[in-house]
């Protein structure tokens, strides 16, 4: 059995979401209404900004991502990366594709891991936009995500880490222009 799962953060990248649940396979993008992408909820491991589908209630706002089907035994494993119960909620969206409106689960931040001063680590963002760029989502949105501001990870080893799914990419300071160190 499998289940829908819309990815709007670094799990829009395939081989970051294939380490965690290996039967995901992209089954298209979508389009979450009512909802801006904040880069505000705090990092369970880091504390640093991770992406939140923040709804406002605005027809104008929207979320792009990916829509996945997954096996529904590997859910727990997700669940687990993502930090369910820790900053996290899963919950029941629609989303607008090109096969119409689909339900699927994804993951909201909580009101109290939500912090507005956070900025994402660079190895947080590029793979949020490579993942985007894989995933055919908008250019412009793309350009978006491409130009949030982020810091560099004191902990390299941990920016490594993160980084070999980019393509070879292990050195914070090869990221997007955009970013800057700690202030």
């Amino acid at each position: 059995m499998t289940v829908r799962y819309f990815a709007y953060g670094s799990n829009l990248l395939q081989a970051r979401l294939r380490e965690r649940t290996p039967s995901a396979t992209r089954i298209g993008r979508g389009r979450l209404s009512t909802h801006r992408l904040c880069w505000h909820k705090r990092g369970v491991g880091d504390g640093s900004g991770k992406c939140n589908a923040f709804a406002t209630g605005d027809a104008t706002d929207a979320v792009w991502g990916a829509m996945f089907e997954l096996a529904d035994a590997e859910r727990d494993r997700l669940d687990v990366a993502e930090g369910l119960g820790r900053g996290y909620r899963a919950t029941l969206v629609r989303v607008e594709t090109i096969r119409g409106i689909l339900t699927a689960f994804t993951y909201i931040a909580t009101p109290d891991a939500v912090d507005d001063t956070l900025t994402p680590f660079g190895w947080y963002r590029d793979l949020v936009v490579a993942g985007a760029r894989e995933s055919g989502l908008p250019d412009r949105y793309i350009g978006a995500l491409a130009t949030a501001r982020a810091v560099a990870d004191p902990d390299r080893g941990r920016a490594r880490l993160h980084r070999r799914l980019l393509g070879g990419v292990t050195d914070e300071r090869t990221s997007a222009p955009a970013e800057r160190g700690p202030e």
